[in-house]
């Protein structure tokens, strides 16, 4: 039997601790943008608007994969959430419906 088999469970999962970065890093683009050029003007309700988008769909995510056992549910669902904040997203950035 290996070490890695013989781990304690741990609450730390490198992966997730990515996909929080990564929302981080997705906020700060915009603000880094703003300080290059006039054509991004970000306002704080939009900066608002995103975090509550991105932690909402975070916190959905770790719902799923906290409840959901299988698999396939697990990446349809997940499909289905990045679809979703997507449509919002593009939806809150050009008005398209």
């Amino acid at each position: 039997m290996s070490v890695l088999a013989k781990r304690p469970a741990s609450f730390f999962n490198p992966v997730r601790a990515a996909a929080w970065a990564a929302v981080g890093l997705i906020l700060l683009t915009p603000l880094v943008a703003m300080q290059f050029t006039s054509a991004v003007a970000w306002g704080a309700e939009d900066f608002l608007f995103a975090g509550l988008l991105l932690v909402g769909a975070g916190l959905l995510l770790e719902l799923i994969l906290w409840k959901v056992r299988t698999h396939r549910t697990r990446l349809v669902l997940a499909g289905l959430i990045v679809l979703a904040v997507l449509v919002i997203w593009a939806d809150a950035a050009v008005g398209i419906f």
